[in-house]
C-alpha cells in the first residue's frame, strides 16, 4: 500500500455516511429530550446544572473521558505519533497521576463543601474578589477555547471529506445546545456516554481495517520499529526538548491537574456523583477509560505510518496540515465501506461534542452561581432552573458565534488553545494554595495568581512568535520516496523550513522561549504556590486561623480504608450542608428538599 501513487483518488463522502452522521445527532438529541421530561423534569437549578447530585459512577467516569477526549484527540494525536513517534503513550502515566491526585487532594474538599461552582471554594477560603477572578477567567478562556474545538476539526474534516463545513458547524452547536438546555447535566453526561462509544467505535473502524490491509499487526509494529517510531523512552532531563520522558511525567501531570483536579467542566460532574465513594470511583474508572482512548489513537497512528511510511501525504501535499492525515488514511482505507467515513466523522464530532455540551453546563454553573445567586438571593428554584436553562441557550449561541470568530484567526488558533493552558497553571496553583498551604492568605494568593500569570504568559507568548528550533521538537524522517509523483520535494525534510533565521532570533528564543510547552502550566503553578506563600508569610499568613473543612485533612485519606470497619446502615441520614460525612455514604450539597428534615441531634460528623 506504501508503494501507490502520491495523491490517489480517496472518494469523498456519500448519502450513507451522511446517513451514520445524522442519526449521531438525533440519538444526541433524544436524549436531551428525555432527560427533559424524566423524573418530573428539571424542576430546580440544583436539578439541572448537577442532575440532583445522585449521578452513578460509571456513566459519570465515561462522561469525564468523553469531554476529556476532544476531536483535537481523534484527528491530533494519531498524527502525533505519525510524526514523532509512540512517546506520546508514556503519558498514561500521566493520566494516572492526575488521576490520583485529583481524587486524594482536590475531591475530597470540593465534595464535601457541597458546592456546584469551584470558585465558590475561592470565596469560601480566601475573598470575593478571587472568586470573582477565576469566574471571569474561566468564561472567557472557555468561550475561546470552545470556538476552537468547534472549528479547527470541522476544518480540517471539510478540507479532505469535503464535509459541509458550516452545515457540520451549525449542526453540532445546535444540537449540543439543544440537549444541554433542555436536559441539563443528565442529559449531557449520557449523551456523553453514547458518544464515547462512538468515538471508540470509529477507532476500532481503522485499525481493524488497518491490520487487514497489511496483513497483520505485525507488520505495523516491524514498520513502526524500523521508521524509529517505537521510541518510548526518552530520558533527556532537557526541559527544551517537547516530549520526553520527564517533560510528559512532569510538565503533563501539571497541565491536566489544571483540567481535572479545579477546571469546573470536569469538577461538576464527579462531585455530581451521590457519594464521595462513587465520585473517586469514577475518576478511577475514567482513567481505564483514557488509556483505551490513548491505546487506539496511538495505534492508528502506528498502523497510519505503515500504510503511509514510503509515501507521505503531507509532503506531497496531498493535505495541507497535520491534523488532516487521519480523515486522509479514512478515506484511502476505508472508502470501499458504505457508512464507515460517516463513522469516523461521527467520532471526531462526537468528541466535539461532548467537550462543548461540557463547557456549556459549566458556562451556566458558574454563571448562575457566581454572578446571579449571590446578588439575587431572593429567586426561587424554579426561577433559577429556568435562567440556568436560558443561561445554556444564551453560551451555546456565543460558541458558535466563536466557533465564526475562530475561522478569521487563522494561524492564531493554536496560540489562542496554548493560552488556554497557561492559565491553566496560575489558577492550579491558586487552588493548590488554598487546600494545602494553612499559611495562604488572600493577598499572598492574589500576588501569587499575578505572579504566576505573569511567567507562564510570557514564556507562552514568547514561544508563539519564536517557535522553537526542530532539534527541540525531534521529529522523525518522512519519505516520498515510494510515491509516483515528479515533485520536487523528495525527502520529507521539511522541519528545517520551519525555523526562522537565525539572525532574527532574540537569545531568549533558543533558551527561555523554546522550553517546551507541556511546561508552561508548570512554570505557571510553581511561581504562583512560591510567591503566594512568601507574601502570605510577610503579610501575616502564620496569625491567621483557617476553618479545617476548607483544607485537606488526614480524614480526607483515612476514609478511603472505611470499609475494613464493620459496615453501617446504608440510609443515611440528611446532614445540614455545614456538617460533614466523614464516610461520603451521602451528598451534604443535595439537602435543600429535605433541609427541614434533618434531625439535629443525630450529626455524624461536625468539625469544630
Amino acid at each position: 500500500m506504501s508503494g501507490g501513487g502520491a495523491c490517489r483518488v480517496i472518494g469523498g463522502f456519500g448519502t450513507w455516511d451522511y446517513v451514520v452522521f445524522a442519526a449521531m445527532l438525533l440519538i444526541s438529541a433524544g436524549i436531551g429530550i428525555y432527560y427533559a421530561f424524566a423524573g418530573g423534569g428539571q424542576t430546580s437549578s440544583r436539578e439541572f446544572l448537577m442532575g440532583g447530585r445522585r449521578m452513578h459512577a460509571v456513566p459519570v467516569a465515561l462522561s469525564l473521558t468523553a469531554s476529556f477526549m476532544s476531536a483535537v484527540t481523534v484527528l491530533g494525536t494519531p498524527a502525533e505519533v505519525y510524526r514523532f513517534g509512540a512517546r506520546f503513550s508514556v503519558f498514561a502515566i500521566t493520566y494516572a497521576l492526575v488521576v490520583v491526585i485529583s481524587a486524594e487532594v482536590f475531591l475530597p474538599v470540593f465534595y464535601r463543601l457541597g458546592i456546584t461552582s469551584t470558585y465558590e471554594y475561592l470565596e469560601l477560603r480566601f475573598n470575593k474578589y478571587l472568586r470573582l477572578c477565576g469566574t471571569v477567567l474561566f468564561i472567557i478562556l472557555t468561550i475561546l477555547y470552545t470556538g476552537i474545538v468547534i472549528y479547527a476539526p470541522a476544518l480540517a474534516l471539510n478540507q479532505v471529506t469535503g464535509f459541509d463545513l458550516w452545515g457540520a458547524v451549525i449542526a453540532t452547536g445546535v444540537v449540543c445546545t439543544f440537549y444541554c438546555t433542555l436536559g441539563g447535566l443528565k442529559a449531557v453526561v449520557w449523551t456523553d456516554v453514547f458518544q464515547v462509544g462512538i468515538m471508540v467505535a470509529g477507532f476500532a473502524a481503522v485499525i481493524i481495517r488497518a491490520v487487514v490491509v497489511q496483513g497483520g499487526i505485525g507488520r505495523i509494529l516491524n514498520d513502526s520499529y524500523h521508521g524509529g517510531r517505537l521510541n518510548f523512552w526518552e530520558f533527556d532531563p532537557n526541559p527544551l526538548q517537547r516530549h520526553t520522558f520527564w517533560t510528559i511525567i512532569i510538565g503533563g501531570t501539571f497541565t491536566w491537574l489544571g483540567v481535572y483536579g479545579v477546571n469546573q467542566s470536569q469538577v461538576q460532574r464527579y462531585i455530581a456523583c451521590k457519594s464521595r465513594f462513587q465520585a473517586k470511583v469514577s475518576l478511577y474508572i475514567n482513567l481505564l477509560g483514557l488509556w483505551a482512548i490513548l491505546a487506539c489513537a496511538v495505534l492508528c497512528g502506528l498502523a497510519m505510518y505503515s500504510i503511509y511510511h514510503g509515501c507521505d501525504p503531507w509532503t506531497a501535499k496531498c493535505v495541507s496540515a497535520a491534523d488532516q492525515l487521519m480523515p486522509y488514511l479514512v478515506l484511502d482505507i476505508l472508502h470501499n465501506f458504505p457508512g464507515m467515513p460517516g463513522l469516523f466523522v461521527a467520532s471526531a464530532y462526537s468528541g466535539t461534542l461532548s467537550t462543548v455540551s461540557s463547557s456549556i453546563n459549566a458556562l451556566a454553573a458558574v454563571t448562575v452561581e457566581d454572578l446571579i445567586k449571590p446578588h439575587f438571593a431572593s429567586l426561587s428554584e424554579r426561577k433559577l432552573s429556568w435562567i440556568s436553562m436560558g443561561m445554556s441557550l444564551f453560551f451555546g449561541g456565543v460558541c458558535i458565534a466563536m466557533a465564526a470568530v475562530a475561522s478569521l484567526l487563522g494561524g492564531l488558533l493554536q496560540a489562542a488553545l496554548s493560552i488556554f493552558g497557561m492559565v491553566g497553571g496560575p489558577l492550579l496553583g491558586l487552588f493548590t494554595l488554598g487546600i494545602l498551604c494553612p499559611c495562604a492568605n488572600p493577598l499572598g494568593a492574589f500576588v501569587g495568581l499575578l505572579g504566576g500569570f505573569t511567567a507562564s504568559l510570557w514564556v507562552g507568548i514568547g514561544a508563539q512568535i519564536y517557535h522553537p528550533p526542530s532539534y527541540n521538537t525531534m521529529p522523525l524522517n518522512l519519505s516520498i520516496a515510494h510515491c509516483n509523483t515528479t515533485s520536487s520535494g523528495a525527502e520529507g525534510n521539511w522541519t528545517t523550513l520551519m525555523t526562522p533565521q537565525a539572525s532574527e532570533r532574540p537569545v531568549l528564543a533558543d533558551y527561555w522561549y523554546s522550553l517546551s510547552y507541556l511546561y508552561f502550566s508548570t512554570l505557571g503553578t510553581l511561581v504562583t504556590v512560591a510567591v503566594g506563600i512568601v507574601v502570605s508569610l510577610l503579610t501575616g499568613g502564620l496569625r491567621q486561623s483557617v476553618d479545617r473543612k476548607f483544607m485537606l485533612n488526614k480524614e480526607d485519606f483515612l476514609s478511603n480504608f472505611t470499609f475494613l470497619k464493620p459496615k453501617k446502615d446504608d440510609k443515611v441520614e440528611v446532614l445540614n450542608w455545614k456538617q460533614i460525612t466523614d464516610e461520603g455514604t451521602d451528598n451534604p450539597a443535595f439537602n435543600h428538599i429535605e433541609m427541614n428534615f434533618t434531625d439535629k441531634g443525630k450529626a455524624n460528623g461536625v468539625y469544630t
